[in-house]
């Protein structure tokens, strides 16, 4: 006994199809990096206006800078992180605080 024809073609398809894989573009941490002369409330300030932080968030996340030397505030892509990176860097110019905002892959 043979095999109707069909069927035999549909094991070989099934065999030979390869399924395309996606990868997750790679993610990057946004660190914020203590120094001596922001204002923790400029930190709590940036925190909750780029990051979406509640105020209680924000004075968690700037303490651990505040004792520690640095913290990360957020996990993004690579552009999403860059754009964040700038936005501390511009407003902390602006205002004329040496705070520093950098980003690392994950």
């Amino acid at each position: 006994m043979t095999d109707p024809p069909s069927k035999g073609r549909e094991d070989v398809d099934l065999a030979t199809r390869t399924k395309p894989k996606t990868q997750r573009p790679p993610l990057y941490k946004v660190l914020l990096l203590n120094d001596d002369f922001t204002p923790m409330e400029f930190v709590v300030h940036i925190l909750e206006r780029l990051f979406g932080m509640t105020h209680a968030q924000a004075i968690e996340i700037m303490l651990t800078v505040h004792r520690k030397g640095v913290a990360v505030v957020g996990v993004f892509s690579h552009e999403i992180a860059e754009t964040k990176v700038a936005q501390v860097m511009e407003l902390a110019r602006r205002q004329q605080h040496p705070l520093q905002c950098t980003m690392e892959k994950e």
